[in-house]
């Protein structure tokens, strides 16, 4: 088989030689007790970087997501969420089985609810209705092709929120994806947000590691979360400093990724294939199969013979993702291939 392209995810990368080298000389001790200097480094910095009190690290953007729900909510409360986010769709439901909350779904085929949607999305006080409490947004928003949400409407949604008497959380998964299109600081997302779950291990590059940022009395709740859920960690500055490396030195090289999904959309429209239009692209390409391979399993087992990974994403769909291990020269490549077995 041919060396492989694998577009499946921005997860699929490798860490850098420099990550490499800041893990084997890391400086660690027991997180639980608080005493790992590189990750109290880490947690210090990405506090700042996003302008909270205090920081985090979680095992993954999954446990970074939950530990937030559960410090904001109690059992039995309401928490609003977009139909298309990560943590209605791909969580596993934990929402309802660990943290015993009620979902509201609000319609977010735009990348983030409307602020009509969330004000009928609230329960009114009734002894029979669910108390809604909190409300959760995405940006970038994956299942909308990786859209970035502008700093102008992001911020005219949260306020609306907490005006509402909401907290909100952010799905940061790629928020440094978002800021890095609009050329801005993270800070216009974060201020915005009573806590924000940040992702080292998408586009920034890192082997694995979430960061959870939010006021000091909120991150005292989370940590006892953190421990419940199994997330406290020993010698884990080793990860950590895989973690600062690419939160102080990957951020700047993330419109690459978008200048190669664009190129990579291009591509695929001249060979015929219909891709999903977005009025903002930053690092994915989702497309329908092509006409002569409509199975979706089929058309991926295709590519992978010539040594293409792809990611199916529904029926008919594809996602491809472009990060740190994909080029120029890979993107034609994978459009060639594509090309390739369509004709074939």
């Amino acid at each position: 088989m041919l060396d492989e392209l694998d577009f499946r995810s921005d997860t699929v990368t490798q860490p850098t030689e420099q990550m490499r080298r800041a893990m084997a000389s890391a400086k660690v001790g027991d997180d639980v007790f608080g005493d790992d200097p590189t990750v109290n480094e880490l947690q210090e910095y990405a506090a700042d970087l996003v302008g909270h009190e205090a920081a985090m690290y979680v095992c993954s953007g999954t446990m970074g997501n939950l530990t937030s729900i559960l410090s904001h909510t109690g059992r039995g409360d309401g928490v609003l969420m977009g139909v298309g986010s990560h943590t209605w769709i791909n969580e596993c439901g934990n929402v309802a089985v660990v943290a015993g909350v009620m979902p509201f779904p609000l319609d977010d085929r735009a990348g983030i609810p409307t602020i009509e949607s969330i004000r009928a999305g609230l329960q009114t006080p009734n002894v029979h209705h669910a108390v809604t409490t909190l409300l959760t947004l995405e940006n970038t928003h994956n299942s909308s092709g990786g859209v970035p949400i502008d700093p102008e409407t992001f911020s005219s949604v949260a306020r609306e929120a907490k005006s509402l008497g909401l907290k909100v959380h952010l799905d940061g998964a790629r928020v440094f994806d978002a800021a890095a299109f609009f050329k801005t600081d993270v800070k216009v997302y974060t201020r915005e947000v009573d806590s924000v779950q940040l992702c080292l291990s998408k586009g920034l590059g890192a082997p694995m590691g979430s960061l959870l940022c939010g006021g000091r009395q909120f991150m005292e709740r989370a940590r006892k979360y953190r421990k419940m859920l199994g997330g406290g960690q020993r010698q884990v500055g080793i990860a950590a400093a895989a973690g600062l490396v690419a939160l102080r030195d990957m951020r700047g090289r993330l419109s690459e990724d978008h200048s190669n999904a664009l190129l990579l959309a291009d591509l695929l429209r001249e060979i015929g294939i219909e891709v999903e239009q977005l009025p903002r692209r930053t690092n994915m390409v989702y497309f329908r199969t092509p006409s002569a391979i409509r199975d979706e399993s089929l058309f991926t087992a295709a590519c992978l013979e010539k040594g293409l990974r792809l990611n199916p994403s529904g029926r008919e769909r594809i996602r491809m993702v472009t990060h740190i291990g994909i080029d120029e020269s890979s993107v034609r490549r994978a459009s060639e291939i594509i090309k390739e077995v369509i004709s074939r």
